[in-house]
Order: structure tokens, then sequence, then C-alpha cells
């Protein structure tokens, strides 16, 4: 499905940039004055990787990490998922929607020249949402047991001990441990 619209016309054409060894707590101060979810990360003019919101939860805070004591290069994704200008937004879409990510650095020529951001399409074509919400949903589905997979809290049949994790084997409802033997 194509829209028409091009990446380089959402794209932010001049994205917030920092160098490797910027501090962590400098990168998180100009996130919030810029009002980006986002940093480049440059040494000169070569684009090294990028920084996220994201990666100060999982990397930082989730991990007790002091970030005092890191600078950007610690924790900014290394492997770019980029995208050419030309390139229409559905397909920016797809590829962030399928590769769980929520920002793509646009290149043109092996040079970043702007930023595209799911906001960014969103705010173009609101329509395209519902691509979004479809892969929510279907991952949230794997996140569920199935029936097969149906645990219950309750008292083993066999060794008469309570638990959180009976399960229905051969018509008795046995605890792990009664299961394992």
């Amino acid at each position: 499905m194509k829209t028409g619209i091009k990446v380089a016309d959402a794209m932010t054409n001049k994205p917030v940039s920092i160098s490797s060894d910027c501090s962590v707590t400098e990168c998180a101060k100009l996130m919030r004055k810029y009002k980006v979810g986002s940093l480049l990360v440059k040494d000169e003019n070569q684009v090294l990787g990028i920084l996220t919101e994201k990666d100060f939860v999982e990397k930082i805070l989730a991990k007790g990490k002091n970030p005092n004591d890191m600078i950007a290069a610690d924790i900014m994704e290394k492997n770019l998922i980029t995208i050419e200008p030309g390139r229409d937004i559905y397909e920016a879409m797809m590829e962030m929607r399928n590769s769980d990510i929520r920002r793509l650095p646009v290149e043109e020529n092996g040079k970043i020249i702007g930023f595209l951001t799911m906001k960014d399409i969103l705010k173009i074509e609101p329509q395209l949402f519902d691509l979004l919400v479809e892969k929510i949903e279907l991952r949230e589905e794997m996140l569920k047991p199935t029936k097969s997979e149906h645990r219950e809290e309750g008292v083993c049949e066999s060794c008469g001990n309570f638990t959180y994790d009976l399960q229905e084997d051969a018509g008795v409802k046995l605890c792990f441990d009664c299961r394992a033997n």
C-alpha cells in the first residue's frame, strides 16, 4: 500500500546529535531540552549509533547502573536500521513495525541526512496507526498462555501439596514435581 508520501517529506532534517563521549546525564538533559526521544551519536561527521529512551531504561535503569558513570558509547545502539529518503512512508512504517523500532535514520549516499519517527508518520498518515495496533495485538496474544499451557492453583492429587502450577496429566491434576517423575 503506497501512500505517495516520501520519507523525505516527513523526516526531521536536523536531528539532534551528540558525540560518543558525551555523558549519559548530559544526553538526557539534551533530550529534555529539545523534546526528543532519541539522539544520533556521531564523532566528527560519522554516525556511530543512536541513543533512545529505551536504551536508558534497558541498559541503565533496569540494570541498576549509575548514569553518571556512563557515556553515550556505552549504551547506544550500534546496529542502525536506516531508510532512503525516496522510499514511501508506508515502507518506513513497515520497516519500523517489523524491526520493533520507532525511529529510522534517513540515509542517502552513505550519509545520514535526517530522521524519521513513528510520530512523524502518524501525523501525516494517521490511518497507518492500524498497522501498529495489529502488531501490538499479535505480540500480546503470543504472550498469553494457550489452553494447553493453562495452569491453575490447587492441591496435587498425587502428593497432596498445594501448588500454583497445577496441570492435568492423564486426567489427574498434578504439581510440577509429580509431573516430572
